[in-house]
């Protein structure tokens, strides 16, 4: 008798080893790309699941599209699915930063990809816009759901950080719905679990690792450097960087400002999570064993989270104050991927070719609908082609 869970399990493997070798634009651009394949094409979700899963991940610690593909996989073919997902979508990545951090040790030079990079970012805030649109129509149901997810965008706009809008927004929903439902049944505190967890995580950043000092750069330093840089940051590749910079460059003197340059690049450069500059770095401070266990330990934090977060999730399905609460983290979600947009598309707008391009990639997702993979790779040969572009 056949395994149910082999067949699952090698679609899983299949597409995100895939997605991982081909998805540029960074975490909102992958969750966009997710959608479109996995809602649209392929039925594994409806928009509702894959709202919830963007909400979770939000929730944590770590590289949000990794979680959202973990938590993916673990729907479709159990917790060996969830791991494989996420081993699958990361190792695309890891072997080019190998390789990058091989020639980069070896020559000391960068490939020169500004222009490609150039036609790529408008086509990645054209389909993020268009994720924001198409989630929007399924999780902001209902005045209140609207009137969370701006209040939201007005904390990220005046700098309120991103788990306390996240909690945030899921407490007010919460309470909206116990003052409606206080006269059936109380409500259950469950859904606190997940934000119950986040205190300790603020101290242990603050209290930073014990071993992590200035000087020569051993394994055991450099493994928790990464694995406290992956259990304590939120927001986007972004704040990867500043916190990178602030630990490796100016704490530590392991990396000058100029390595962290071209570490950055390398993220940009490549496909699938830009958490895997971490194996860029690691290579380039220790070689293989150093690429190996930094990049083991910025990722380890989000498989402890999301295997956290989907045993709650599993226990309190069904609660009606939990799925109030969620309600209000997805609105809050939607929120963040509006203003990461917004980043996006004040660096990607720079002239008249790059809103040409962008343009011309909304054009198509109206009239033929095509795989955003296409629409991303011609971007890049626009980049290439157009004179000056970006």
């Amino acid at each position: 008798m056949s395994d149910p869970i082999a067949a699952p399990l090698r679609e899983v493997v299949a597409y995100f080893l895939r997605l991982g070798s081909t998805a540029f634009g960074g975490p909102a651009a992958h969750i966009a790309l997710m959608r479109h394949d996995l809602v649209e094409r392929k039925g594994w979700l409806d928009d509702d699941e894959y709202a919830e899963m963007i909400a979770l991940a939000n929730l944590v610690p770590g590289p949000n599209s990794t979680e959202v593909a973990m938590h993916v996989g673990r729907r479709r073919a159990g917790t060996v699915g969830m791991i494989a997902a996420g081993l699958a979508f990361i190792a695309p990545a890891f072997v080019m930063m190998l390789a990058l951090g091989w020639a980069y040790t070896e020559y000391g030079t960068r490939p020169g990809f500004r222009s490609v990079l150039a036609g790529i970012a408008p086509v990645v805030v054209v389909l993020i816009g268009q994720a924001i649109l198409q989630l929007g129509r399924t999780a902001l149901r209902g005045g209140s759901a609207v009137a969370v997810g701006l209040l939201a965008l007005a904390g990220v706009l005046i700098g309120i950080h991103e788990l306390v809008l996240l909690a945030g927004a899921g407490l007010v929903t919460w309470v909206g719905w116990w003052f409606g439902a206080r006269s059936a049944r109380g409500p259950g505190l469950g859904g606190f679990a997940v934000v119950a967890a986040m205190p300790a995580v603020r101290i242990a950043a603050d209290l930073g690792p014990v071993w992590a000092t200035a000087g020569p750069v051993m394994l055991t330093p450099l493994f928790v450097v990464f694995l406290q840089i992956g259990a304590v940051l939120y927001g986007s590749g972004y704040v990867l960087y500043a916190l990178l910079e602030g630990t490796l460059v100016h704490d530590r003197g392991w990396l000058t400002e100029r390595q962290l340059l071209d570490a950055i690049a390398m993220g940009q450069l490549t496909p699938g999570p830009l958490f895997t500059t971490a194996t860029f770095i690691g290579y380039t401070l220790r070689g293989l064993p150093g690429a190996l266990v930094a990049t083991v330990g910025i990722f380890l934090p989000a498989f402890c989270f999301v295997g956290v977060t989907g045993f709650v999730v599993h226990r309190l399905r069904g609660n009606a104050g939990f799925a109030a609460f969620l309600r209000g983290v997805v609105a809050a979600s939607l929120a963040l991927m509006v203003a990461v947009a917004g980043i996006l598309a004040r660096d990607a707008f720079v002239d008249v070719g790059t809103v040409a391009v962008a343009a011309a990639a909304a054009g198509l997702l109206w009239w033929r609908r095509p795989n955003p993979v296409w629409l991303i790779l011609a971007g890049g040969v626009a980049g290439a082609l157009v004179p000056g572009l970006g």
